[in-house]
């Protein structure tokens, strides 16, 4: 049976630039004009229709009967306005982009080795600095997930990841947990964490979906191939782009199902898990096609290894220019969490980018001529 996916194409700085013919996607400050309406069977597309935003409803209405409802469902989530993040205290609007944070302390992450693992000191100052750049929320892990990256006792995750929250709620952070284990969510939540950032979506312990129902806390849900502890395993295709929004797609309804308000739930499209540059590159341009599933998109692309490849093989911490260059198309793509390395500079990339967004929703006519 085929499936309907409804992708921006066209995107634009500011309605005004196509006389008001086009939608607001996710609720922030990215704008599409054009769309493709596509019908799918297995990866394999059936066809590919354009329309414009006011030609939506048209093109809606023919399509074949059973998939009206679900078109409706997905044009009406590509315009839905998604309410903020509450965490403690704190309250995470997205309306505009928000940088989220990275502090790994673990012995073997990819980016910085493992500094921040037997320095809490460091790690402490590392967390403020990225707090006083402009940081929204604070990521936390215990664990490496890069590719061939050991798996770790949930005891050892605990040490790890609790002194650390510990340190950064009282510098009053909105924090998230990065983790897939329901014993170091729980420890993490009671030590001060306030989201649950599962790189395995709820799936490798099945505990962890009845503790986050049961704690209502938002949850990251992130794509991978993966279902064992080699997440990276099984990453085969018929079409990235369609099999990921179906995944998320499923994995969000398993997570609603299981009693996590859909309010709750943020997807990521898991960039560079069990993915070829090729998918990562994909993925990556037809990120607005992710707000047809109705929820927040999470971009966590920052210094991963399609950056070097892209780059003479640069090294982690020499793939800034690249990770901006991805955080900007997501910015453009409308996503709502950047999740990074490089906070004060993602900070200041994305606030120059809101200034040129909101100097765009001026009204053209009104601009003195020259």
């Amino acid at each position: 049976m085929a499936k309907l996916y409804i992708r921006p194409t066209g995107l634009v700085s500011s309605p005004q630039s196509v006389d008001g013919d086009a939608i607001r996607l996710g609720g922030g400050l990215a704008y599409a004009h054009e769309f493709a309406v596509i019908l799918a069977d297995d990866g394999k597309v059936l066809s590919n229709e354009r329309a414009t935003a006011e030609e939506m409803l048209g093109a809606l209405s023919d399509l074949p009967s059973e998939l009206v409802d679900e078109g409706a469902a997905q044009w009406a989530n590509l315009q839905k306005v998604h309410p903020p993040l509450q965490c403690g205290e704190r309250t995470i609007r997205l309306d505009q982009p928000q940088v989220m944070g990275i502090l790994n302390v673990t012995p073997d992450s990819f980016s910085d080795g493992g500094k921040f693992l037997d320095d809490p000191a460091a790690a402490n100052e590392h967390c403020a600095a990225m707090l006083e750049a402009g940081a929204a929320i604070v990521d936390i892990g215990g664990e490496s997930t890069r590719p061939g990256g050991a798996a770790v006792w949930e005891g050892d995750e605990i040490k790890r990841v609790v002194p650390a929250i510990e340190a950064a709620a009282l510098m009053g952070a909105a924090i998230s947990v990065d983790t897939r284990r329901p014993a170091v969510m729980e420890a993490a939540l009671q030590a001060g964490a306030h989201i649950v950032n599962d790189v395995s979506a709820l799936r490798h312990d099945p505990r962890s979906l009845g503790l986050a129902a049961s704690a209502k806390v938002p949850v990251v849900l992130m794509h991978a191939p993966g279902d064992g502890d080699d997440l990276h395993a099984d990453g085969k295709y018929a079409n990235v782009v369609l099999d990921v929004f179906d995944w998320l797609r499923d994995i969000r309804d398993r997570a609603v199902a299981a009693g996590i308000p859909r309010e709750l739930i943020v997807l990521d499209p898991g960039i560079g898990f069990g993915k070829s540059l090729a998918d990562n590159l994909a993925l990556l341009n037809a990120l607005p096609l992710f707000h047809a599933l109705g929820q927040p998109i999470l971009l966590g692309a920052s210094r991963k290894r399609f950056i070097g490849a892209l780059s003479n093989e640069a090294p982690s911490h020499q793939r800034l220019g690249g990770s901006l260059a991805v955080a900007l198309k997501g910015m453009d793509a409308g996503v709502q969490l950047l999740r990074v390395h490089d906070v004060a500079e993602t900070v200041q990339a994305r606030n120059v980018w809101r200034g040129m967004r909101d100097a765009a929703l001026t009204d053209f006519s009104a601009l003195p001529a020259f």
